[in-house]
């Protein structure tokens, strides 16, 4: 493990008092908690991003609060939805964080999870799907957006119109701006299936192994991942890419230091296994809790298979506890639990891959 951060949902609610936050007082402690994050020297801070609930939605006005009051830490997402998205206007924001945040970025994107609005992305004038989940047109979104961020033009010039200084008449086409050169490099892919991290190299895309995994062998779920990402390895050496990429992995993992500790936390991992469930109608494989002593994490975490051929650790917080508590899960991990697994204070910046041994 090269790295690690923390992932949060982003969970809110009507503001009646702890635990039950207000969106506002969700938003004001997500940049708090990514503050507190980058003192620790946490390598991370990412946000789910979900549509039509009472969590967070819209991630760029988070990344870029959040960005402006750190100085080392990587801001993220895991993952945004590509059906309900402007793939242009998508790209110049990103394009816009990227340079005001100096490369900081992991933007994570994806078809998406199930959400509670029937076809919601339609609402959002992301219409002519001809599949139910939405996939066809996450896919077109995403081809445009790599287009797009990459610099290929996606208008032409209207010679008779206003020209912007310096440009000549010949000029064939306009691109996003602003442009930020190498993004691509930034941006990950949620993969819940082998497949779909196969195509993911293909992209030349970031691979982030999904929280779940769309499959249901009777493998441990550490065990499917391994053989998910694996074959992202493979697919990226045969695409030639010529770069190197990251892969994260996710879990739930609180370390027990202090009585409060327990009796918060320590059913959680007290007999957790692995589960299998439904989602989009397919029978998925959902990871355990880790949740004891500092030594017994270490030990359980360096037997999960695929935390170690992953680069980045994404640690699933409880935002709802608020700043504090939150801060301090993510302190215990880094003061008791990472250094064993190879992970030192970040003290420069975002990781910036790892060689495909």
């Amino acid at each position: 493990m090269k790295s690690f951060g923390f992932l949060s949902f982003g969970h809110y609610g009507h503001g009646r008092g702890p635990g039950d936050l207000s969106a506002a007082q969700a938003l004001q402690d997500a940049v708090e908690i990514a503050v507190g994050a980058d003192e620790i020297g946490v390598n991370g801070a990412y946000w789910r991003v979900h549509h039509y609930a009472r969590q967070a939605a819209a991630p760029v006005p988070v990344l870029a609060a959040a960005g402006a009051r750190t100085k080392r830490i990587e801001v993220g997402t895991g993952v945004i939805d590509m059906r309900y998205e402007n793939p242009l206007y998508l790209a110049e924001e990103l394009g816009a964080l990227d340079l005001l945040l100096d490369q900081r970025i992991a933007i994570g994107i994806s078809r998406g999870s199930p959400e509670q609005a029937l076809r919601g992305w339609e609402s959002f004038g992301c219409t002519g799907s001809t599949d139910p989940r939405g996939a066809d047109i996450a896919y077109a979104h995403t081809e445009r957006l790599l287009a797009a961020v990459n610099g290929v033009p996606q208008a032409k010039l209207d010679k008779g119109g206003m020209l912007m200084e310096g440009e000549p008449l010949t000029t064939p086409g306009l691109r996003i701006e602003p442009h930020s050169p190498g993004l691509q490099r930034r941006l990950w892919w949620g993969a819940g299936s082998r497949e779909t991290a196969e195509w993911t190299a293909r992209q030349g895309l970031n691979l982030m192994s999904s929280t779940l995994l769309t499959e249901a062998t009777g493998a441990a779920f550490a065990d499917l991942q391994l053989e998910q990402i694996r074959w992202y390895k493979d697919a990226w050496r045969a695409a030639g890419h010529g770069w190197t990429p990251r892969v994260s992995v996710s879990r739930s993992i609180f370390p027990i230091v202090s009585d409060l500790d327990r009796q918060l936390f320590g059913l959680r991992g007290e007999g957790s296994q692995d589960q299998i469930g439904m989602i989009d109608g397919l029978r998925s494989t959902f990871g355990k809790t880790y949740a004891a002593e500092p030594d017994v994490l270490v030990e359980q975490l360096a037997a999960d298979v695929a935390v170690q051929e992953a680069d980045t650790l994404m640690l699933t917080i409880p935002s709802q506890l608020g700043v504090d508590d939150n801060l301090h899960v993510l302190q215990a991990f880094a003061e008791h639990v990472a250094p064993a697994l190879g992970w030192q204070p970040n003290t420069s910046g975002p990781a910036t891959g790892y060689a495909l041994d």
